[in-house]
């Protein structure tokens, strides 16, 4: 089932035609406020949530689902969404939802009410930063993927943090294919070399998603990383924005010594001209 925000019935038309193109041809789609019902006959019912879904956006707490503002206490569309999620997944399911940068490191009570939900009560597995411009020309906000398994018993240990910088196309509103097709998407048709790396970093992310276990040996300054539960709790407001995190590598600067640096402008203004 897919779930709307504001829907219409144009929009529903659009979404039915846009699952048969894309070979799903028995879509449940619906005309539903997600956010204001309380889909008790849907709780717990879903295995999987892949979802991009309305954010920056804010309601009245009267016309919110009492049982969202139940699991977290707050206007902003994108903590109700994931708090409608976690709702709809049965235990064991998992999900991948695109969110804004702001809700890895927001200040409020409800962000971090949120995030500690994810780390404590559920299992985060994966924060996966996007490149700004992912989403032009449509928007230009930066934004990651939370990966997270619903267990509702805990189960974070290591959470795996990827920056991605290219995903194939330019990040200008253009959106312009940096690649041949064949070398686009997760799965291209030939390894990439280093510097088509640099130009889609889709199949890295999904070979070191498959093998996450070697993953806990690479340092914080690689584009990938393992960050420990408790490195992430000691952060405080349990922070997930990458670079809280990454370390970076400072060149040793070799500087002369003061002494070297006073004989060369003395043997400097030895050879000026006298005025």
């Amino acid at each position: 089932m897919f779930h709307g925000f504001d829907f219409d019935n144009t929009m529903l038309r659009i979404g039915s035609m846009n699952m048969v193109l894309h070979g799903v041809e028995d879509a449940d789609v619906s005309y539903r406020d997600s956010l204001a019902e309380a889909h008790s006959a849907d709780a717990g019912n879903y295995s999987l949530v892949l979802a991009n879904p309305p954010f920056a956006g804010s309601l009245d707490y009267d016309s919110t689902a009492k049982n969202l503002q139940a699991t977290v206490k707050t206007k902003k569309t994108e903590l109700l969404f994931l708090a409608l999620f976690l709702r709809l997944l049965r235990t064991g399911g998992r999900a991948a939802v695109i969110v804004p940068d702001g809700v890895l490191f927001g200040s409020s009570t409800a962000h971090k009410e949120i995030r500690r939900i994810l780390v404590e009560d559920q299992k985060l597995d994966a924060i996966i930063k996007l490149p700004s411009g992912v989403f032009r020309p449509y928007a230009g906000v930066s934004c990651a993927i939370v990966v997270f398994t619903k267990t509702e018993s805990g189960g974070t240990d290591r959470v795996w943090f990827y920056d991605m910088q290219a995903d194939g196309y330019s990040l200008d509103d253009k959106r312009t294919a940096l690649l041949d097709g064949t070398k686009l998407g997760p799965l291209p048709d030939e390894a990439l070399t280093p510097e088509e790396h640099a130009k889609n970093n889709l199949p890295d992310i999904l070979a070191r998603w498959q093998d996450r276990a070697t993953e806990a040996a690479r340092p914080r300054t690689a584009q990938s990383f393992m960050v420990l539960k408790a490195d992430i709790v000691a952060s405080g407001g349990y922070d997930l924005s990458l670079n809280r995190y990454r370390e970076v590598e400072h060149a040793d600067v070799e500087h002369e010594s003061p002494a070297a640096i006073i004989a060369e402008l003395k043997a400097i203004e030895a050879e000026s001209p006298k005025g």
